[in-house]
């Protein structure tokens, strides 16, 4: 989604494109809607949370307020989004409930056991080994908690095409993008059960194509004057190369969830 400053992917002038397009501390597509599809059917009430890539923060105050969770942990690489986090809880009034921690890529700095849910909103896709990361996953799960995640994924396992490439290359980002199977194998292997795998391409395809047009029609005067006509046209672009791989279905938001057994 554009080019780093700082050394960061998620500076002020990303965080603030695309909170005009999602929302206030939302940094991925579908805002709180999604967010509660993705975690239909789930009693959170009193859990102890970790938020993977929490971002601006927009989740875990969500999670607090919304879900009644007892603790969230909201864990990112970059020090602009965890300021953001911090100083969104905090205006929430549930800076008691969350904390935000800057962590380097690598294993999750937690004893085994201190989760009843490990959560994820579209941040996985930029951690390249998913079994490593599944059966860290799986050590600082609870027994009987749940990993429930949303994540880019790519329809195969092949050499993604001419057009995937020019996607992913517009984007800047460090995508490491895996495919339903390579996720589900993942999950099982760590020792997770009652794995689902749900495509949710269909609903973004449409979603993008609204983004596009928000983007280039009402919200371009102000994103412009406020971020730069040339940050702007970037963003264009990138969605603009998003849509043909989105129709072709190489390109699958998709909803993840896996159960650790009591024993």
């Amino acid at each position: 989604m554009g080019h780093a400053e700082n050394g960061e992917l998620y500076h002020d002038k990303m965080i603030g494109m695309l909170e005009r397009l999602w929302g206030d501390g939302w940094l991925s597509p579908g805002g709180p809607d999604e967010v509660r599809r993705l975690l239909d059917g789930m009693d959170l009430q009193g859990k102890s949370i970790l938020d993977i890539g929490c971002g601006a923060g927009g989740i875990d105050v969500l999670l607090a307020q919304e879900f009644n969770a007892r603790y969230v942990c909201g864990i990112d690489v970059e020090d602009t989004v965890l300021a953001n986090a911090r100083a969104r809880a905090e205006k929430a009034g549930c800076a008691d409930k969350i904390g935000v921690v800057k962590v380097v890529p690598g294993p999750l700095p937690f004893p085994p056991g201190t989760f009843d849910i490990v959560f994820s909103k579209d941040s996985i896709v930029h951690i390249p080994d998913k079994h490593t990361l599944m059966r860290d996953v799986f050590r600082v799960l609870k027994p009987g908690g749940w990993f429930v995640a949303s994540d880019w994924l790519i329809g195969h396992d092949n050499e993604p095409s001419q057009q995937m490439k020019d996607y992913i290359a517009s984007e800047g980002l460090d995508f490491g993008m895996a495919s339903p199977g390579k996720y589900k194998d993942a999950l099982e292997k760590a020792g997770f059960r009652n794995v689902t795998v749900t495509s949710r391409n269909a609903w973004y395809r449409e979603r993008a194509r609204q983004e596009l047009e928000t983007l280039s029609g009402p919200l371009y005067a102000e994103a412009v004057a406020a971020l730069g006509q040339d940050f702007v046209d970037h963003n264009i672009t990138i969605w603009q190369n998003m849509i043909p791989v989105l129709d072709s279905g190489e390109h699958c938001p998709t909803h993840l969830r896996g159960f650790k057994p009591k024993s």
